[in-house]
């Protein structure tokens, strides 16, 4: 057993560890009672179980529910919704592609281009294919034929033209996209509803009009074949142009192909036309 001694000393030691003033907290009393810690903090509390523990995380607060049920959101769900899918990829990809090579294109997009001396040319070459001079020019023949078969042949393409103007203006209207350079429309453009790139007006009604003349005109193979060259030259000056995008003259074309189409469906009989023409 330890002597007196040994017990006194310790208790010295003790005392002069307690008497330091980082250890004079613990020499003072505790509020509101003597009593242990224990007893002052209250009865003590069950241990939570596990599934205890993950039903009150999942109970909805008051304040802040919407906050703390997207907080509990698993992982995998933010990452399924910011990986995109391989169809996004290749979409987003195509369109950088058209973009890009849209822009290289627009060679003539301003006088300061590279090819802005060609400016002029390439938009009479443009202006050639616009829906406001084929509609006048489709009238003023009109009404200087003076057989059945050649007026009930203009009368069914002005129809096609005014298809022509009003589906590619409603596409237009439906999609907004913007052309490749940022440009005001002009004049004709406006008249003709013209304002947007998607599809590229004037690429329809060339391939439309070419594929029209080609079907009901009899035309030598020179004739033809510049017809053809005519209709492709004109869906590409609006890309040189700046005014549309690749895509826009790609599917132009296939709009202008299906117009025709659409027309040699529902063709309009002599007898009919000389009715229109008599309103």
């Amino acid at each position: 057993m330890p002597s007196a001694n040994n017990v006194r000393s310790r208790a010295r030691e003790r005392n002069s560890v307690l008497s330091r003033p980082e250890f004079m907290s613990l020499n003072q009393p505790l509020r509101g009672g003597s009593g242990p810690p224990e007893n002052r903090c209250g009865p003590k509390r069950a241990p939570q179980t596990k599934h205890q523990a993950i039903q009150k995380s999942e109970e909805p607060t008051d304040g802040g529910s919407k906050d703390r049920r997207e907080s509990t959101k698993m992982p995998e769900e933010d990452c399924m919704q910011l990986n995109p899918s391989f169809k996004g990829i290749a979409m987003n990809s195509l369109l950088a592609i058209d973009i890009c090579l849209s822009k290289r294109m627009g060679v003539c997009a301003s006088t300061s281009s590279s090819w802005g001396g060609c400016r002029s040319m390439v938009a009479l070459l443009a202006l050639t294919g616009h829906g406001i001079t084929w509609i006048i020019g489709t009238i003023v023949c009109l009404t200087r034929s003076n057989t059945l078969a050649g007026q009930e042949v203009l009368v069914n393409l002005l129809l096609a033209l005014i298809l022509d103007v009003m589906t590619v203006a409603g596409v237009q209207r439906l999609v907004k996209r913007r052309g490749p350079w940022e440009m005001t429309p002009g004049f004709l453009d406006c008249v003709a509803m013209d304002v947007y790139s998607f599809p590229a007006a004037h690429a329809s009604r060339a391939a439309m009009v070419s594929k029209f003349l080609l079907s009901h005109l009899v035309l030598a193979v020179p004739l033809r074949i510049l017809l053809v060259l005519w209709a492709f030259l004109v869906g590409i000056s609006r890309v040189l142009l700046g005014k549309h995008h690749l895509t826009d003259m790609v599917c132009g074309f296939a709009l202008g192909m299906f117009h025709f189409s659409l027309m040699e469906t529902v063709w309009l009989s002599s007898n009919t036309c000389q009715t229109l023409i008599s309103i």
